[in-house]
């Protein structure tokens, strides 16, 4: 997630059932959680993760919200983002804690409410935070590791998307003539963002903060989206170069492009994917209808951690919606409910977030 190594809407997102459907190449059998009490490990073969639901502990003045994105620093310190709600325009949607758990620092009040992307970025020896925002916040920030603002963005009018007024009057107003960042991918002279619940449009940036183009936009695939949540730079094949990955979420799938924003490919077979990582030779794609994949370079599943899918699925069903998400009481050890974001950590460990009314973040140590 450091430097350039790293990397719809709600009522869409609760329209939209995940069709899990095979997967493009022969997909492995689901790994399901294997616990005992000495171990609390999922996975099996070579991924095999011993996982911690409580491993983030916060201080007593603060509490989980809605739990959006992750990212890890330089020194293997986690930045969790919240959505956080507008009403508690004191409490910070930012929170901070060392590679043992340990709470270090909270800020990023302004986001409140509309928190969403965040990552970590390299530039010049010094590490930036990228933050997008939606609902009513409509931003894009880019900020000191301790909080302080070197600028701030709102709705790339030039882009011929969006209303006049978008960017000076920012509202809690959903459409694809909206602006709702979600999330960003580093190139070497650029960066992108995605608007995964507005316009579905990518765009690009200079690091000063300067809209450059956009590609895209509202389609059933093949360089369109419904939903582009996530995007990333996949490095990790150097004779073919950076490639751009859009988690094209309510489509169900991956869809590939070069620097340029060429079309090049789409990964079927996942349940509502919202973002991914890299780390070496492995890839994470988080799903929101509850699991983890991990996929290799040519972008083949190799394992799915935590799969609680078949249980998700039949919630929604019988309740016309996702009821478990708010009562934790329901929520079983090792098992994921919706997945919203992860990223690895130095060593090759995953954190992962998810869309829960509480909030939680989950530690994967690979055993």
């Amino acid at each position: 997630m450091i430097g350039s190594n790293r990397r719809s809407n709600r009522r869409q997102f609760l329209k939209t059932t995940a069709v899990v459907s095979a997967v493009s190449v022969a997909a492995p059998a689901i790994i399901t959680a294997k616990r005992t009490a000495a171990q609390d490990v999922i996975g099996g073969g070579d991924f095999q993760y011993r996982f911690d639901h409580q491993w983030a502990k916060l201080p007593d003045k603060y509490h989980w919200q809605i739990t959006h994105n992750v990212a890890v620093d330089p020194d293997n310190n986690l930045y969790v983002i919240h959505e956080g709600d507008a009403a508690l325009a004191d409490h910070p949607s930012i929170f901070v804690f060392d590679s043992e758990g340990k709470f270090i620092r909270a800020f990023g009040e302004q986001f409140q409410g509309g928190g969403h992307g965040i990552e970590v970025h390299v530039e010049d020896g010094t590490p930036y935070l990228y933050i997008a925002g939606y609902q009513q916040t409509k931003t894009l920030a880019k900020l000191s590791l301790d909080g302080e603002l070197v600028w701030q963005q709102y709705a790339p009018i030039e882009s011929g998307v969006y209303p006049q007024d978008e960017a000076s009057n920012p509202a809690k107003i959903w459409g694809r003539d909206r602006f709702m960042p979600t999330n960003f991918a580093f190139l070497d002279d650029e960066f992108l963002v995605a608007d995964g619940y507005g316009s579905f449009f990518i765009h690009r940036y200079d690091y000063d903060g300067n809209w450059k183009s956009c590609f895209g936009g509202p389609g059933k695939g093949q360089g369109a989206f419904q939903t582009p949540h996530g995007i990333w730079i996949d490095r990790r094949q150097a004779d073919l170069g950076p490639q751009i990955v859009v988690c094209d979420r309510a489509n169900n799938t991956l869809q590939t492009f070069d620097p340029a924003g060429n079309y090049q490919k789409t990964i079927t077979g996942f349940g509502l994917p919202a973002n991914a990582d890299t780390h070496e030779d492995l890839m994470v794609i988080p799903e929101l209808v509850a699991q983890v994949s991990i996929l290799d370079r040519d972008h083949n599943v190799v394992a799915t951690l935590g799969s609680d899918q078949e249980r998700i699925l039949a919630d929604k069903k019988a309740n016309k919606g996702f009821t478990i998400r708010t009562d934790e009481s329901m929520w079983q050890p090792g098992k994921f409910i919706h997945p919203h974001d992860a990223c690895f950590d130095h060593s090759g460990n995953l954190f992962v977030a998810e869309w829960v009314a509480t909030g939680r973040i989950t530690r994967l140590q690979r055993v």
